[in-house]
């Protein structure tokens, strides 16, 4: 096996997209490829065939690869929660929260448990595309980080470094980078990516004069247009310009402190006649024809904040008006009458009156539900995914929301009373046939659902930004290193 780091200047630099498409264009040249991130920090996450959770990120790598996810490709996934710290899941299962001093006593034990996957790897593919984490040379966090320069001197790999030109500062970026990287590491990158360019690429004709003299034997590997239409998934949240998206009727979705898988909204986005919008503004609320609440990593501080901004008020009277209300997951929970979690298991501890706008209560354990599942609408299946604390019961009379199938066999999932719907299922949107019962519900005008399901859109997408990275980068020191 060998091993292609795709290291980033920084933070939201393009890494789990450019990872994605190297995958796919691995793939494309006949070659076992899967997907890695020794320890991932998001929100939005994927539950494995098995149970086990994972980031969602390395899920639609691993998608890009032909493969189905499993837990290994991100033995590591820290899950934000606010003043509580973060969630730590390893190998799928929940350790439990902690803060930021009580991780890093942990990380010896964490690193072992990485090196452990990597040595399982081996003989599992010809390639690890291993995305990493923030930047490679944050000096304060170095000698603790086990999730970018660490484990490619385990396997003894190769880097790629991927530098945003859309933020500004882009020979800093990767001068900077270059500088304090150490020798041992400096001799094992293959070269620098720009990504994300707009506007006139002849105003950028060669990066590589201006940067050698700033970090000689680095080279410039090739500079990478934007392009929006090839965008699978984000991995942490969305840019400004997706917070707005499309034409028509809203549909708002309710920017909660907390809001978790915010993927949940991405299959609206290519279906005509809708405006999908993120926002905490009454007006807007108020407006729309439909509301959803989305997931949640602190379902009772996002409550909280609700009441707090007096948006709990605007979203009863709007369900009071008529407008299609939604709640997926900890939106679900805060739609119910009644939230209690004394310890805290969940995020913020105590015991909280929901919305009322569904006779049901939600109770939080320590056990966590992580179950993949299928979903059905008009007789169409597609796969959907819990992933949650707490066990939500009916507290009155609530009609089911849908059927959903595990292990060959239905059961009752969701609820629904009038125009205020209720599913702990993340995926839900994947539906061409969903959205569209969904928007003729809230009386949407005008409004076409996409006619390709979402995880089909998707895996053509794969093709296209393999395409698009060969285009415009020079991939001939992967070949050689891959011996392709």
């Amino acid at each position: 096996m060998k091993v292609l780091g795709v290291l980033g200047t920084g933070s939201g630099a393009g890494k789990t997209w450019m990872t994605a498409a190297l995958c796919a264009w691995l793939r494309g040249q006949g070659v076992r490829v899967a997907p890695f991130k020794a320890q991932n920090m998001s929100n939005n996450a994927w539950v494995t065939l098995d149970g086990g959770e994972m980031s969602r990120a390395q899920a639609m790598q691993a998608e890009a690869c032909g493969l189905l996810p499993t837990v290994e490709m991100n033995p590591v996934l820290l899950k934000p929660s606010g003043g509580m710290g973060a969630q730590v899941i390893v190998l799928g299962r929940a350790e439990g929260h902690c803060g930021a001093r009580d991780y890093y006593r942990e990380a010896e034990r964490l690193w072992r448990i990485v090196a452990n996957t990597l040595e399982d790897w081996r003989s599992r593919c010809d390639v690890l595309v291993m995305e990493g984490a923030g930047s490679p040379v944050e000096l304060n966090l170095m000698a603790r980080d086990i999730a970018n320069l660490r484990p490619i001197r385990h396997v003894d790999g190769r880097w790629l470094l991927v530098g945003d030109i859309d933020r500004g500062g882009i020979f800093a970026q990767l001068a900077g980078t270059w500088a304090l990287l150490a020798e041992e590491d400096r001799a094992r990158g293959l070269g620098a990516i720009v990504n994300r360019f707009r506007g006139d690429a002849a105003l950028f004709p060669d990066p590589q004069s201006w940067l050698a003299p700033h970090a000689p034997g680095f080279r410039v590997l090739g500079t990478v247009p934007l392009r929006r239409d090839l965008q699978p998934e984000e991995e942490d949240g969305f840019s400004p310009a997706d917070q707005d998206r499309g034409q028509g009727d809203t549909l708002a979705w309710v920017r909660t402190p907390h809001a978790a898988n915010l993927t949940d909204c991405q299959p609206w986005w290519d279906d005509a006649g809708v405006r999908v919008r993120w926002t905490d503004d009454p007006d807007v609320l108020a407006r729309a024809r439909a509301i959803v609440l989305p997931g949640s990593k602190n379902t009772m501080a996002d409550l909280r904040w609700l009441r707090a901004q007096g948006l709990d008020r605007v979203i009863r009277d709007a369900a009071a008006a008529g407008t299609l209300v939604v709640g997926i997951c900890g939106g679900y929970q805060m739609l119910g009458e009644r939230l209690r979690d004394p310890a805290g298991l969940a995020g913020d501890a105590g015991e909280e009156a929901g919305l009322g706008l569904l006779p049901v209560a939600t109770e939080f354990h320590a056990r966590k539900t992580l179950r993949a599942t299928d979903a059905e609408c008009d007789g169409e299946r597609w796969s959907a995914y819990e992933i949650h604390m707490g066990e939500t019961v009916a507290t009155g009379p609530c009609e089911t929301l849908h059927q959903v199938w595990n292990d060959g066999r239905p059961r009752p999932e969701g609820s629904r009373s009038g125009r205020v719907w209720g599913t702990y299922l993340h995926g839900w949107f994947e539906s061409p046939r969903l959205r569209a019962r969904l928007a003729g519900a809230a009386g949407f005008s005008g409004y076409r659902p996409h006619p390709v399901p979402w995880a089909e859109q998707r895996r053509a997408l794969y093709a296209q930004m393999a395409a698009h990275v060969a285009a415009h980068v020079d991939l001939d020191p992967v070949r050689r290193y891959l011996d392709l």
